[in-house]
């Protein structure tokens, strides 16, 4: 089995490239989903987020105050590293499990999507790692219309993360997502060919 990362900066196109490898018979964990449901269910998580952010950290039912959370973490560098300390080897403990039962059942191709790949260090734990990539506005302008947020907000988010310079310097793989869909899915089908081939 080989186990590839795939990640790029917020908006670049990665959890589509993603479905595209699925559809080829790759299976896919989505590390951030992983967090935010750990963030939610596991105890330990919950304790180490409310004792570092305060009890607002999460609702009353229970779920997690995202909007709270994001104004907290990310105006603050040594927050967004607070944060990932608690939350990060967590995931990558989810991810060697669910690597393991991928090996059990005979799946050829392990997918772990991240935004934060590199920075995390969970490219250490897998066989190689693709980066996807895309023009600066065109990820700006998907985000505000995914999340209705701001240009502005875009980019601080943006500013947390690797610049695509450097993710392009440490990638395996690079997929350049700067025309149609169909050319993504066809760039995303030869990346599968090229890890299942001979």
């Amino acid at each position: 089995m080989t186990t590839l990362g795939v990640t790029g900066g917020i908006g670049s196109g990665k959890t589509t490239v993603c479905g595209f490898l699925a559809e080829q018979g790759a299976r896919v964990f989505y590390a951030d989903l992983e967090a935010r449901r750990l963030m939610t269910e596991h105890d330990g998580i919950r304790d180490d987020i409310t004792n570092a952010f305060g009890d607002d950290s999460y609702q009353e039912d229970g779920s997690l105050n995202r909007a709270y959370l994001a104004d907290v973490v990310f105006n603050s560098p040594e927050n967004v590293e607070k944060i990932n300390a608690i939350v990060h080897p967590r995931v990558h403990e989810a991810f060697a499990k669910t690597a393991e039962r991928a090996r059990d059942e005979g799946v050829e191709v392990l997918v772990h999507e991240a935004a934060l790949i590199f920075e995390s260090g969970g490219d250490k734990h897998l066989d190689a790692v693709a980066v996807v990539v895309a023009p600066d506005e065109e990820r700006i302008a998907r985000v505000v219309d995914r999340d209705d947020t701001t240009p502005d907000e875009v980019r601080a988010r943006m500013s947390h993360q690797l610049s695509q310079d450097e993710l392009r310097r440490r990638a395996d793989y690079v997929v350049e997502n700067d025309g149609s869909l169909d050319d993504l899915r066809q760039k995303s089908i030869d990346l599968y060919r090229t890890i299942t081939g001979p």
